[in-house]
């Protein structure tokens, strides 16, 4: 059995493209100036372990420190606790003045995608994500787009292996919990690196803190919510749609997507909301014979954006008042729109409860 050395060793011959690619990457940043990551609005655990991760990589092998940017807000309890308990750093992209850093990175998010705030035409340096490639990304100096990954996380960690870096406990429960999450301890989109890199870290990780993520206190809002989820949950054969009204925080709306999608009998859930001007809206499916990144871009034909993978995908309507009668009307579109997908545009729904 290897000891730990060798195991590194073992691990960074197998990524010699990724080392490539991060050597060429390291050289073009080393002398410039001030550095800054930005991730999606109201990010996940995905481009928080991968923001920590490639703020690690430059301060161990340029001694350059990062300001890991975001835009929106952290309310899902999972994610703040995350935030909280293992101590990554976070500027709100408000208080960022792009023009004053010399390399621009962007993580589980591309240029002009819709789920990031960086003002239009802004420079990007260094993008790295493992959603579709969009054409925006081509003009960026440097991209590593592998959209057969499950995680952006897995990238990252690859990055530290292929460069030899130590990957302390906290990095290493960061990363686990992010493809932990992403694809739902490998049962969903997970591919061959990221049950690799699952594996290696969970003998890294800190457990107690591990557990403390997973196992956060719930606010006696956050089960007023779920309430309003069943009751507005409606069931089109195997598909369950859910309109929550107006919410108080975006992440909910995916967090209840997965929620619904154990419900026995259903296959494929959309729920949506209204945040700040906008319906924003998960899909999640159990279908691998679906393509939900494709679904969701006609959902939204002319009228929003969204993205996504084959099992998961999401998006949101500009322009969308709180009021009753246009969250409503926007959700019968969204509504309308996916059953024709499926050709039960006729059916009626009953409800769950």
């Amino acid at each position: 059995m290897p000891g730990p050395k060798e195991v590194a060793m073992i691990s960074a011959q197998k990524y010699p493209n990724t080392k490539r690619i991060v050597d060429d990457m390291l050289e073009w940043v080393r002398g410039r100036g001030k550095i800054v990551i930005i991730v999606h609005d109201n990010p996940d655990p995905d481009c928080l372990a991968s923001a920590m991760a490639l703020r690690h990589l430059f301060i161990m092998k340029l001694n350059r420190d990062a300001v890991i940017a975001f835009s929106g807000m952290i309310a899902r309890s999972e994610n703040v606790a995350m935030a909280k308990e293992l101590e990554i750093l976070l500027t709100p992209l408000g208080l960022v003045n792009i023009k004053d850093y010399q390399v621009v990175c962007m993580l589980d998010t591309q240029p002009a995608t819709g789920n990031n705030s960086l003002p239009p035409g802004s420079r990007v340096d260094i993008v790295i994500d493992h959603h579709p490639l969009k054409d925006l990304s081509k003009q960026c100096r440097w991209v590593d787009v592998r959209d057969d990954y499950g995680v952006t996380a897995t990238i990252l960690y690859e990055y530290l292996v292929a460069e030899k870096i130590t990957i302390g406990t906290k990095l290493a429960t960061a990363l686990f919990y992010a493809i932990k999450s992403e694809t739902q301890d490998l049962g969903r989109e997970s591919n061959r690196p990221d049950k690799d890199a699952y594996l290696r870290l969970f003998p890294l990780t800190n457990k107690k803190l591990l557990y403390e993520i997973t196992h956060p206190k719930l606010s006696k809002e956050y089960f007023l919510i779920v309430n309003t989820a069943l009751e507005n949950t409606e069931i089109y054969d195997k598909i369950v749609v859910i309109n929550l009204g107006t919410i108080m925080f975006p992440e909910i709306v995916a967090e209840m997507a997965d929620f619904l999608l154990r419900l026995e009998g259903i296959e494929t859930v959309l729920c949506m909301g209204q945040y700040v001007g906008e319906m924003i809206f998960s899909t999640r499916t159990i279908r691998h014979d679906l393509n939900m990144g494709e679904v969701v871009k006609r959902l939204v034909s002319g009228i929003g954006t969204a993205g996504g993978h084959g099992m998961m995908a999401g998006g949101k309507v500009d322009d969308i008042p709180a009021e009753a009668k246009a969250i409503s009307e926007t959700g019968n579109l969204l509504t309308s729109r996916l059953l024709a997908e499926f050709g039960l545009n006729t059916l009626k729904p009953s409800k769950l409860i």
